[in-house]
């Protein structure tokens, strides 16, 4: 192992092949994409497939790691902004920017060991999810709101969730469902500005790349049975595994894995 990895030894002897070869598709840069992003830059990931069609902002400053006020002067690309930072770290990594939609050049992500969601909307994760599930590759999603309660009080809350092939997926745990798809549809357009934070995406962050970690290295000797659903509450300041990760899993009914190949992807 690289005298550079000693510190990461314990995460098993293959860590530098791994880090070398294994390529990490990211989807959408912004609070979450960014500190993932940089959290795989650390660790020492060579290889990068990144998506975002988008400028940074002065409204993205609040969450945005890397990004600087002359970057929003600049009117920077995102994918600009995180492909410096892994550059600072890794001057030789070999990065993929893609500059539109990730259904309008998917075939880039068919390539990843692992994909990162970083998305909103139901229906742009189930599209991300479908892909992934058909192409054999994990998917970890992340996600975050800010909602008030009956009594007018913010309530902060997210999601981490590991889409594996064989295993349940985002309907099976019911997170996506035809209602929420419906009920999205109807108010596509109409959704608002949606309250955003840096810590929060840092935790939901530093848990889906600990889950990937698992996932590549399986580190702790148990990897077949992580939990693969968590939940965040902002509010106490937790996450743990979701309530419904109690009712024993099955095989996913809506991804059977004979059903591989490429599908119709939605444009809404």
């Amino acid at each position: 192992m690289s005298a550079k990895n000693n510190r990461q030894s314990f995460l098993g002897h293959n860590l530098d092949h791994v880090l070398e070869t294994c390529a990490i598709g990211v989807v959408g840069l912004g609070g979450g994409g960014s500190q993932i992003v940089q959290q795989l830059a650390h660790i020492g990931f060579k290889n990068y497939i990144l998506y975002d069609f988008d400028k940074i902002t002065d409204t993205n400053l609040n969450r945005l790691v890397g990004a600087t006020k002359h970057d929003v002067e600049e009117e920077l690309p995102k994918l600009f902004i995180s492909e410096r930072l892994i550059r600072g770290l890794l001057p030789d990594a070999r990065i993929s920017c893609i500059s539109k939609r990730w259904q309008d050049q998917p075939d880039d992500l068919k390539t990843c060991d692992i994909i990162f969601g970083c998305l909103d909307g139901y229906q742009n994760r189930a599209e991300l999810e479908s892909l992934a599930r058909r192409a054999l590759i994990p998917y970890i999603d992340i996600g975050m709101d800010v909602r008030n309660d009956q009594n007018n009080i913010p309530r902060m809350f997210g999601q981490v969730f590991a889409s594996i092939p064989g295993y349940p997926c985002m309907r099976c745990y019911d997170f996506i469902n035809d209602a929420v798809l419906a009920k999205e549809t109807l108010a596509y357009g109409d959704a608002g500005i949606r309250p955003q934070v840096i810590w929060p995406n840092s935790v939901l962050a530093g848990t889906a790349v600990g889950l990937a970690m698992n996932l590549l290295m399986n580190w702790t000797g148990k990897c077949e049975d992580q939990t693969i659903y968590y939940e965040y509450d902002g509010n106490k300041g937790t996450i743990k595994p979701h309530v419904k990760c109690d009712i024993p899993s099955k095989a996913c009914d809506h991804y059977k894995l004979e059903n591989t190949g490429d599908i119709v992807l939605g444009r809404n």
